[in-house]
């Protein structure tokens, strides 16, 4: 079987420029994967009123919908890329229509089971529109380098962006919430805000990335077709089992996290601070992680992360569990930025490591199909971090957690405390642990020509 080659970009090709114009574009995403994760189960249980079993299953949806929907996104982005030699159509689609979609999630006119029924609408509606943009997004790198050196670089000025996107998300947007009175009058600035900002951090790779050329094959293959010669990529799917574990227990921690603020260490308004103390250490540990991994090697880099944060989110439960106190507070905002050390390593190792699988793929099957994988993979990581928040909203419903307004607070029992706090330390804790199987699956799995190092 004739193997069909992949771009090589030569080394002025990837300037700091095109770096930043491709980088940009993570802020965008990062504020979207970030904001409904932290904030919608608690506006929906705390602000309008829907019960917490009904608020996970709409927190739920969408991504189920992402599982189907991202693979017919990551095969419509190929056959424009052997029409055009670009993704770019998709990539400005996506760009124009998420801002006013991702907004609309948070204006809901009413309370009760009819404004649960307007945010899953919206929000299946933003999901979708995501995945224009997101998908091609994430196959760009693929074609931008075949050398794995370049590829973990493009990676980490993507982490990097990633990393100031989600601490905008996870900093601001509680921020905002509260500055402009709380309630549904402060989320609905919040996500007016919001949607400006991704607008404007969206465009610029869907319009700045046109000089990458896509090289999918002479013809691209049928949706059927192309899972059917994906399926034998056993790397592939060891590699994204692993992150789709991983996507879940960090996603349970950040729906967790205005809760654990709240009911637990004392006020709402920490919950900002624990998550800038979660993921800004990204920003500065990102770039040491891609260091290790030139020398010691990514998967043995990201093995090592993931056992760290399940020990420190582990360490969680003693930590939030011991009160409200000065001495409580801060031992949990210690551990979270240890944690944050590790998140950065979950980042951008595993996004590193993908496009080998593809690349080696292609050797396989002669056909490279850069938007199939990364259909797929983008509905894993959806279905991680939808089956995060989803999970603890049961969890929530099974403790007994009793939804209310701004307007009518309600004390919780201890059991739905302890629900609360089990949640955001021992559940993320073993599904990093379940993780580690996948992880060494991939490492069995992969084909030789898959570099290990970066050098």
């Amino acid at each position: 079987m004739t193997t069909v080659a992949l771009p090589t970009a030569a080394a002025g090709e990837l300037t700091r420029r095109r770096l930043l114009v491709y980088g940009l574009g993570s802020v965008g995403t990062g504020l979207f994967a970030t904001v409904p994760g932290l904030l919608l189960l608690y506006f929906m249980t705390d602000a309008l009123a829907v019960p917490a079993g009904v608020a996970g299953l709409v927190v739920a949806l969408p991504k189920a919908w992402d599982a189907v929907f991202n693979p017919l996104v990551g095969a419509a982005s190929d056959r424009e890329a052997v029409r055009t030699g670009r993704r770019t159509r998709l990539l400005v689609a996506g760009a124009l229509a998420l801002p006013a979609a991702f907004a609309a999630m948070f204006l809901s006119p009413t309370t009760g089971g009819g404004a649960a029924i307007w945010v899953a609408v919206t929000f299946v509606l933003a999901a979708s529109v995501f995945a224009l943009f997101q998908v091609p997004y994430v196959a760009l790198p693929t074609e931008m380098s075949a050398v794995p050196a370049a590829r973990t670089r493009i990676m980490v000025w993507r982490i990097v962006f990633l990393t100031l996107g989600i601490l905008i998300a996870g900093g601001a947007a509680p921020l905002l919430v509260g500055l402009a009175g709380g309630g549904r009058t402060g989320y609905a600035v919040m996500a007016l805000t919001v949607g400006l900002v991704i607008a404007a951090v969206l465009l610029v790779p869907a319009l700045g990335t046109r000089w990458v050329r896509s090289h999918p094959g002479p013809e691209p293959l049928g949706l059927v077709a192309a899972f059917r010669t994906a399926r034998g990529n056993r790397a592939f799917f060891a590699l994204l089992a692993s992150f789709v574990l991983q996507a879940a227990a960090v996603a349970i921690m950040l729906a967790a996290a205005p809760y654990v603020a709240t009911y637990r260490l004392g006020g709402y308004g920490l919950t900002s601070v624990l998550f800038v103390c979660l993921v800004a250490p990204s920003a500065v540990a990102v770039p040491l992680w891609a260091k290790a991994a030139g020398r010691w090697g990514r998967l043995r880099c990201l093995t090592v992360a993931t056992c760290g944060y399940a020990l420190g989110a582990a360490a969680l439960l003693p930590a939030a569990g011991s009160g409200s106190g000065t001495a409580a507070v801060t031992t949990t905002l210690a551990l979270c930025a240890l944690l944050g050390i590790c998140y950065a390593a979950l980042q951008v190792l595993p996004l590193a490591l993908l496009p080998d699988t593809v690349h080696a793929d292609s050797a396989r099957t002669g056909q490279v199909q850069s938007g199939a994988f990364t259909g797929l993979w983008t509905a894993g990581e959806t279905f991680g971090l939808a089956a995060g928040p989803g999970a603890y909203s049961i969890a929530l419903a099974a403790t007994g957690f009793v939804s209310s307004t701004l307007d009518h607070p309600v004390a919780q029992t201890a059991t739905a405390r302890t629900g609360i706090l089990l949640g955001f330390s021992v559940v993320p804790a073993l599904l990093m642990l379940l993780s580690l199987p996948a992880l060494r699956a991939y490492g069995r799995r992969r084909a030789p020509q898959e570099t290990e190092t970066t050098r």
